[in-house]
């Protein structure tokens, strides 16, 4: 089956805004919630590591952590050991995303983001639960004079918070245990800060289930554009925000990036047919094998589109998980032979990088270096453009929405009159 060449990236609509005001309301409460709190486990998606770290409450973890005793200059240090004070970052539906890349993963970002310590799970496998677990539980015995262990789980809506929690009440307490929380494949079910929930007994550790926080703006151009579809693929945003042809569109170009030799979706294709790169093609060959057909004997290609999403959010998902490795070295580009276009490599939907024969990085690999360090090495490249546009981003004033610049605008119009009526006024 022949390699798919180019594969060029659909057009995306704007992001919407979908920022309700429970969520604004969690924000402003997280300061004074984190001088409760010993440790934050920040829950993200697998499929979308950098896309859905919470930026909204980055500025809050980051000061709780200073006044809990760490290093501003050395995130791995603490300065003042006067109590427990940890961030795990939790990368939940590990079964979503290939094997081969979790560890590079860890590695490239225990190398960019030394503060935070990720851990792979999914409630589906126990071990990752009962390993969650002791992890919570040494760092509760590590402190032997703080008498409870309190826990504040965070995250983007749909990560898996709530089950994620429900699995670790199991785990940790012996015995028949209730559903504590309840769940939802849909964005925004927890509204409010939970009770608190009993993870442990001996020690006692706690756990608050909060609600999913979205970023108040998505960004502008096509990074915006692309955040949004990706948030929305994984159900992060409100379903009818995009309308299911965006999102089959973004899915078959991202599949496509992922393998483009034997992409997942041929599971639902005839056997034999070659990778696709044309949305309606696609959806017409789904449309005609699924037997969707609408009044007046026309294929239902709306509905394929729907289908289409759906599957990759199921089995779908872990179909695409289970592809190897394709190898990075002299099999993709053999000695003496030039290849005149560069091979596309991608690991979940945020990870895509490519390979050619004067790449800095295959040079290294012919001198010894194994796949997963070129994983590993691309990864970190990877990472830190995320952080130099994030940071970008935080620096643009007019990084902002059309609602919260209209907003910026008349709080500024009326502290003017403030002014100038406290001026007449003297």
């Amino acid at each position: 089956m022949a390699p798919l060449t180019h594969i060029p990236l659909p057009v995306l609509p704007i992001p919407p805004s979908w920022y309700p005001g429970h969520m604004m309301k969690f924000t402003r409460m997280l300061p004074s919630l984190l001088t409760r709190t010993d440790v934050v486990i920040e829950i993200r998606d697998s499929r979308l590591p950098l896309t859905s770290i919470n930026k909204t409450l980055e500025g809050a973890l980051r000061k709780w952590r200073l006044e809990r005793g760490w290093d501003a200059n050395d995130p791995t240090r603490r300065v003042i050991n006067a109590g427990p004070c940890e961030r795990l970052v939790v990368l939940n539906k590990r079964d979503l995303v290939p094997e081969w890349g979790m560890e590079p993963f860890r590695l490239a970002m225990a190398k960019k983001c030394p503060d935070q310590q990720v851990i792979f799970a999914s409630w589906h496998r126990p071990r990752d639960i009962r390993d969650l677990n002791k992890t919570l539980v040494d760092i509760a015995r590590r402190y032997l004079y703080t008498p409870e262990l309190n826990v504040l789980v965070i995250g983007m809506p749909n990560v898996g918070k709530s089950t994620l929690l429900n699995a670790l009440r199991s785990m940790g307490i012996k015995g028949k245990t209730p559903k504590a929380f309840k769940t939802s494949a849909q964005p925004g079910l927890t509204q409010a800060i939970s009770t608190r929930l009993k993870l442990s007994i001996d020690p006692l550790v706690y756990a608050f289930d909060t609600p999913g926080v979205m970023l108040p703006f998505l960004g502008q151009g096509d990074i915006g554009a692309e955040r949004g579809v990706k948030l929305a693929l994984i159900a992060g945003i409100k379903e009818g925000m995009y309308d299911m042809d965006t999102l089959a569109s973004y899915l078959l170009y991202r599949l496509n990036v992922l393998n483009p030799v034997s992409p997942a979706y041929l599971a639902l294709l005839p056997e034999g047919t070659q990778p696709i790169i044309d949305l309606e093609e696609f959806l017409t060959k789904i449309a005609q094998r699924m037997g969707m057909i609408k009044r007046g004997a026309e294929l239902d290609l709306s509905r394929a589109a729907a289908y289409f999403v759906r599957w990759w959010r199921d089995e779908g998902g872990l179909l695409a998980a289970s592809s190897t490795l394709r190898t990075l070295s002299q099999p993709v580009f053999p000695p003496n032979m030039e290849v005149p276009n560069p091979a596309t490599h991608g690991w979940g939907f945020d990870f895509e990088w490519q390979i050619s024969p004067n790449d800095p990085t295959c040079t290294a690999y012919k001198e010894g270096e194994s796949d997963a360090t070129v994983v590993q090495l691309k990864m970190e490249e990877c990472i830190e453009r995320y952080l130099v546009q994030s940071e970008r981003e935080d620096r643009d004033e007019t990084n902002i929405s059309a609602t919260q610049r209209k907003k910026q605008l008349t709080l500024e119009e009326k502290a003017r009159r403030r002014a100038k009526y406290a001026k007449m006024n003297r």
